[in-house]
């Protein structure tokens, strides 16, 4: 029998985690289970069956044959629910679902009500079944990417590759990956060329691939030849198992209504438990021919219309199947409530480089008044000090024997160092301004992204990068505007002029150009002033990390390799579309809209049931449809997400 719906104690947490372990006792369990409740139904149907259609005297005049009989069929359902009643008593919790039901059903054969008491304990089960294997399903996407955790790793130790667990290699360590095997660590390839079924972490099914040098995730399906890459990282500092963690520690992040819906329950079921006294026993005082058969009756009514099973499955099912839904469109979110916080923005602000532009910067134009040879020596060892996409295309462009030492990064503005006895400034104009270094002024006119570069304290020229707009980043202004997001920003530490150029190709209300790390935390903390806008920051890394943490909704962007975002972020996108962003509020509205329908599915059948209950209008079979026919509903409409295409 199921926790999840019903229990009101602390244990529940570490039910629903026990319960993602696919055991053999725990199969055992639940082979038992639908055993006794195929039993159970048989008797109760064969019962229904003689006692309606048949009738003979024997059973229908014989109250105490029809009693052993429907009696056989309850405890074959009823003792599960009995023990957890009284597992929960001995905690001083007499006030829960488990006994509200045991209670009911105990009551109806009380009054010689046999076939309803029955009904009510088997549909409760059918329910918690069916509850069941609805939670399978919304966490069906999410144990689709547990999935990609590699088992083993073919280490190559003494000359010979060893099979071991990826737990036990160590970084630098040279590791073989056979076709159709998964990548059991991040590393760098070292054979020429791989290709790789990235889906399982970005959602694409396209084949990727990767060339030497080029990094590897844990996680990627070796497609083609066989491969060999050098590990970079432990298995548990690797990018899959922080995003395996990540989601595994997504559920216990609830949203407010979630919450609300939880401690509502804890204080409802008490209520109604004293409710459904008072309906028994103030009538005797007030109603002529009171008659205590009648009232216990629609106590018994109104305590199984009570029942809160609707609401305490159907809410968190709801934006678990939301989470499932966004995990299946290449977006991790770290908990429901940032389902919900993700639904109400209406101010998105998002970085240029990276986010909104390809972040793959090439070599455009070199100007030096040195011999080029050497301007580019000294600026490419510098460079390689930096993991900057600036700084990496220069290396990858023009690769220097030198070596850089005494380096400095001066922040929102370049490095400084040392580089072959001189000393090297390479960075945007402030950097040349801060040591009040001398430049041509025309320089300012330049739209692209360039780097300025001074050697011994002397201007020495300057090289212009291009960066190319993502494919998908004009559309994804346009879906956003088309869901209601009234604002959209742009934030760039890079030039104002290539950052305006951007923005007005994209489509973006604003931008803002030329900004160090704590300039864009200031433009944020501005807009969070106003309490009606609700703000998603987008970044894709280390320097974005303040304002992803400041923000309502920190969005990483191609976070999958970043550490920083993955940490910071609420929500990752792990495609690198911008698109995906949009995507990402339209799964929390439609997350939220289900919850919200829910609950008012769930409380408006109940409450007209209960009062037609309480006039003695609605019998148990009706308490039933309200009970557990609402939860069965609510289910199919939580689970409707996860059919949804976004």
């Amino acid at each position: 029998m199921s926790k999840t719906c019903c229990s009101t104690s602390n244990d529940e947490h570490n039910h629903s985690h026990d319960h993602n372990h696919e055991d053999h006792e725990h199969d055992h369990e639940h082979n038992n289970s639908k055993v006794l409740l195929g039993a159970s139904l048989l008797i109760f149907f064969a019962g229904i069956f003689v006692q309606y259609v048949l009738k003979p005297n024997w059973f229908v005049d014989n109250q105490t044959i029809r009693l052993i009989w429907f009696a056989i069929s309850y405890i074959l359902v009823a003792f599960p629910v009995w023990g957890e009643a009284f597992k929960l008593a001995k905690k001083f919790d007499f006030f829960n679902e488990f006994s509200l039901m045991g209670i009911a059903t105990l009551g109806a054969f009380i009054i010689g009500e046999y076939p309803e008491g029955v009904a009510v304990m088997l549909f409760y089960t059918i329910g918690e079944m069916f509850q069941d294997a609805a939670v399978d399903k919304a966490k069906g996407n999410i144990k689709a990417l547990l999935d990609v955790r590699p088992d083993t790793a073919h280490v190559l130790r003494n000359g010979n590759f060893e099979t071991i667990k990826p737990h036990d290699v160590a970084i630098g360590e040279t590791i073989q990956v056979k076709v159709g095997e998964k990548v059991p660590l991040d590393g760098i390839m070292i054979s020429d060329k791989g290709s790789f079924n990235t889906a399982a972490l970005t959602g694409e099914s396209k084949p990727s691939t990767y060339k030497t040098g080029e990094t590897v995730l844990a996680g990627m399906l070796n497609l083609e030849n066989v491969i060999e890459i050098q590990t970079t990282k432990k298995f548990e500092d690797s990018s899959i198992a922080k995003i395996l963690q990540m989601v595994e520690h997504a559920a216990s992040r609830k949203a407010p209504t979630e919450l609300f819906i939880r401690k509502f329950a804890k204080i409802y079921t008490p209520i109604v438990f004293f409710l459904a006294a008072a309906l028994v026993i103030i009538p005797y005082f007030f109603v002529q021919n009171y008659d205590f058969n009648d009232w216990l009756y629609r106590g018994l009514v109104f305590l199984v219309v009570s029942c809160p099973c609707a609401l305490v499955i159907s809410v968190p099912l709801g934006y678990f199947g939301g989470i499932g839904a966004a995990s299946r469109n290449g977006i991790l979110v770290k908990g429901s409530n940032f389902l919900d916080l993700i639904a109400k923005v209406n101010t998105v602000v998002m970085d240029k480089t990276g986010t909104m532009t390809e972040g793959v910067f090439e070599v455009q134009k070199i100007e030096t008044n040195l011999p080029e040879t050497e301007f580019l020596s000294l600026v490419s060892a510098l460079e390689k000090q930096s993991t900057h996409p600036i700084a990496k295309a220069i290396v990858a462009s023009h690769p220097s024997e030198l070596k850089a030492i005494e380096v400095e990064e001066i922040s929102g503005k370049g490095l400084k160092g040392n580089v072959d006895g001189k000393t090297v400034l390479a960075g945007n104009t402030k950097l040349l301004d801060h040591f009040s270094i001398q430049y041509p002024q025309e320089i300012h006119d330049i739209v692209e992204s360039i780097v300025v570069v001074s050697v011994d304290d002397k201007y020495a020229g300057y090289i212009t990068i291009a960066d190319k707009i993502k494919e998908d980043a004009q559309q994804a202004i346009q879906k956003m505007k088309a869901l209601g997001v009234s604002k959209t920003i742009m934030l760039s530490g890079d030039k104002s002029t290539i950052t305006q150029k951007v923005a007005k190709e994209v489509g973006v209300d604003e931008a803002f150009g030329g900004l160090l790390p704590e300039g864009k935390v200031e433009k944020v903390e501005a807009l969070k002033k106003d309490q009606n806008q609700i703000v998603a920051f987008v970044g894709d890394g280390i320097n974005d990390a303040p304002v992803l943490a400041l923000s309502d909704v920190g969005i990483a962007m191609g976070g999958l390799g970043s550490d920083a975002a993955i940490e910071t972020a609420d929500v990752v996108i792990q495609t690198d579309q911008p698109s995906k962003i949009a995507t990402a509020i339209k799964i929390g509205r439609e997350t939220k809209k289900i919850v919200i329908q829910n609950i008012v599915l769930a409380m408006s059948v109940k409450i007209i049931v209960l009062l037609l209950g309480a006039e003695g209008i609605a019998n148990m079979w009706e308490a039933v449809f309200a009970d557990v026919g609402v939860a069965m509903l609510a289910i199919l409409n939580a689970i409707r997400i996860q059919k949804m295409k976004f």
